[in-house]
């Protein structure tokens, strides 16, 4: 199974398109977004091509694919139009015999982590910093921000193949690689 991994779309119906386009060309079985879907945020500039009505329509088309938790700029005004649900502050999968806690990172993070066991997989957006470490038995991932990188990094998505983790671009060169 391969997973599909999105963070930090804060409204940008150009992402909201680069990353359903990297999800296809991925031919990922699972779209896993991150949160902070719809809005840019308080403390955000506003995104190039904000427009979350479209985000609305687009990401709506994939409900079946999508999986996703709340992000702290999410509300329940924003579930009220998206077709799928998004107000869990954490959702778990299960993948190649472990588990993956999926989340925001603005309540779970690697200085709050939730009750995991060795080697399960704590990823998590919010930062908008890719990153991949294994620390206390513990693999801690993440994809990055597809709309509002910081740091100098580039826009990206995350996946989970096998085991392997990955950071790509949005023309699908590795960015950063992880053994899982």
């Amino acid at each position: 199974m391969k997973l599909f991994f999105l963070s930090d779309i804060h409204g940008s119906y150009k992402y909201a398109k680069q990353g359903i386009k990297a999800f296809e060309d991925e031919k990922a079985d699972f779209f896993i977004i991150l949160g902070d879907i719809l809005y840019h945020g308080p403390r955000n500039p506003l995104p190039e091509d904000y427009n979350p009505q479209k985000v609305i329509t687009l990401l709506n088309d994939f409900k079946e694919s999508i999986i996703s938790v709340r992000g702290n700029c999410d509300s329940e005004v924003d579930s009220m139009v998206l077709n799928f649900p998004i107000m869990s502050d954490y959702s778990i999968l299960l993948h190649n015999n472990r588990r993956i806690f999926a989340t925001h990172g603005h309540l779970y993070n690697e200085n709050n982590m939730p009750k995991l066991s060795k080697n399960d997989v704590l990823i998590h957006g919010h930062t908008h910093i890719p990153s991949g470490k294994f620390v206390d038995d513990i693999y801690i991932l993440n994809p990055g921000s597809i709309t509002l990188p910081k740091e100098g990094h580039p826009n990206t998505y995350g996946i989970i193949d096998g085991n392997k983790f990955y950071v790509k671009t949005l023309d699908g060169k590795i960015y950063l690689e992880m053994n899982l």
